[in-house]
């Protein structure tokens, strides 16, 4: 009697890599480029965190982009051996195919082929476990797919008119596209309804006055880690990427005096897919309303300054302006090169180096956010009329408020902000509400 395993067989998957000869790589460097094998071991590590198994990788130098396969014919017909001889079920691209070229290399190559956007939607698929998440993860892959799908036959609805020609006017890829369109309009519904049960949470937390912090880095930095150690708390934290996709807050308290929110957030890679930046906004609305950004950095990686670059360009594409930030390097316990820790000591001065493993390095970190409150803070008042009574949604938006009265003409508000802010409202009051005033008071004791 024989037994069948009840292991489900992980897809055998081929990674292809394209390099153009313009680009910034030189030619030379492209296969034992350090960088060049840290993308790789990167994408292997989101197929392999998708559920595949990496049978193969295969690296391509040409001069431009193939319109029709992405890739050169003479190298499609290299992969095509290797799809039929290495028994594979799956062709990953690391960089983004259009829709054509993707039905193309299928055609071509009988098996399914995606690309880093569709790998990197699939591993968030399945880790999404809150509501939010799952709503945001199920619209970034129907944004997706909507240019994906592919049909063949007459499409009735655009022929000529006259006898024989009228008939349902709509055929199924054309059905399915409309349905799809219908469920993203149903999910971005969904999603800004959620989006404002937390927006209420957030200001509950803004109206305690509460500094509010919010940890962003690269996936796998250890932000997770971080947020655990420096607040005894319990969240996931795997060695994988993405372990994280819902954003977390805790209380952190720094002093006798001092208490912060922080918040761990999902982490970024290069070449995040703009589809996902665009569903998880409302999550990453805590780096948007955050008063300090702590960017969490592997230093012991050898490119960390190309993922300190990457985290900086998803903030850009948030359009997150006017922030603190300050630069945690993390995992020094496990950093190989210690000259590499001594360069990155030399060029990011004002910069904690730490283990969130080892809770090494906390001090100095914690030393640090109290500074940075203590030099932006502004403590201030303002008088505000009843009449111009709108200017106080501004103060509960971008402000600590401390305290509250009313008298028979106005409304006077103790509170504190940083001073880039404390600026905009003083902007705001001289040109949109003339009668409103501020006035700067001693510093507030943290």
């Amino acid at each position: 009697m024989s037994f069948e395993s009840t292991e489900i067989r992980k897809e055998r998957s081929l990674l292809v890599f394209l390099k153009i000869k313009y680009s910034s790589l030189p030619e030379s460097n492209f296969l034992d480029d350090s960088y060049a094998k840290d993308h790789i071991e990167e994408l292997k590590n989101l197929a392999i965190s998708a559920g595949a198994y990496v049978a193969e990788v295969v690296t391509h130098l040409q001069d431009k982009i193939n319109s029709r396969y992405y890739i050169s014919t003479g190298k499609l017909e290299e992969l095509e051996e290797i799809v039929t001889s290495e028994d594979i079920d799956l062709v990953i691209f690391d960089d983004e195919l259009n829709p054509t070229q993707q039905g193309n290399l299928q055609d071509k190559l009988k098996v399914k082929v995606i690309d880093r956007t569709a790998l990197i939607l699939d591993i968030f698929a399945q880790r999404a476990m809150s509501k939010e998440g799952k709503l945001q993860v199920e619209l970034a892959q129907l944004n997706y797919l909507l240019p994906r799908l592919r049909g063949k036959g007459v499409m009735l609805s655009r022929l000529g008119g006259g006898i024989g020609t009228r008939g349902p006017g709509e055929t199924k890829l054309e059905a399915d596209r409309r349905k799809i369109r219908e469920k993203i309009r149903l999910l971005e519904k969904r999603i800004k309804e959620v989006s404002v049960q937390r927006s209420t949470q957030r200001k509950l937390r803004e109206k305690s006055g509460i500094f509010k912090i919010a940890l962003v880095g690269y996936t796998n930095s250890g932000k997770s880690t971080l947020l655990n150690a420096l607040t005894d708390s319990e969240v996931l934290e795997k060695d994988m990427l993405f372990s994280t996709l819902d954003s977390t807050t805790r209380k952190l308290k720094l002093s006798e005096f001092i208490e912060v929110s922080i918040s761990d957030t999902v982490g970024f890679i290069e070449k995040l897919p703009h589809q996902l930046i665009a569903a998880f906004r409302s999550t990453l609305e805590e780096v948007i309303k955050a008063d300090l950004l702590l960017i969490v950095v592997d230093i012991s990686n050898p490119n960390y300054e190309r993922q300190i670059i990457s985290v900086k360009k998803v903030l850009d594409e948030l359009q997150v302006k006017d922030k603190e930030i300050y630069i945690v390097f993390n995992k020094t316990d496990i950093a190989i090169n210690k000259l590499l820790i001594n360069d990155a000591k030399i060029k990011y001065r004002n910069s904690a180096f730490i283990s969130a493993k080892n809770h090494t390095g906390f001090e100095e970190l914690r030393s640090a956010i109290t500074h940075i409150i203590s030099v932006n803070d502004i403590a201030f008042t303002v008088e505000i009329p009843y009449g111009e009574a709108s200017f106080e949604s501004h103060m509960y938006e971008n402000c600590m408020i401390l305290d509250k009265q009313y008298d028979n003409n106005t409304i006077k508000i103790q509170s504190r902000c940083n001073y880039r802010i404390f600026n905009k409202l003083v902007s705001l009051a001289s040109k949109e509400y003339k009668k409103v005033t501020l006035n700067r008071t001693e510093r507030s004791q943290l």
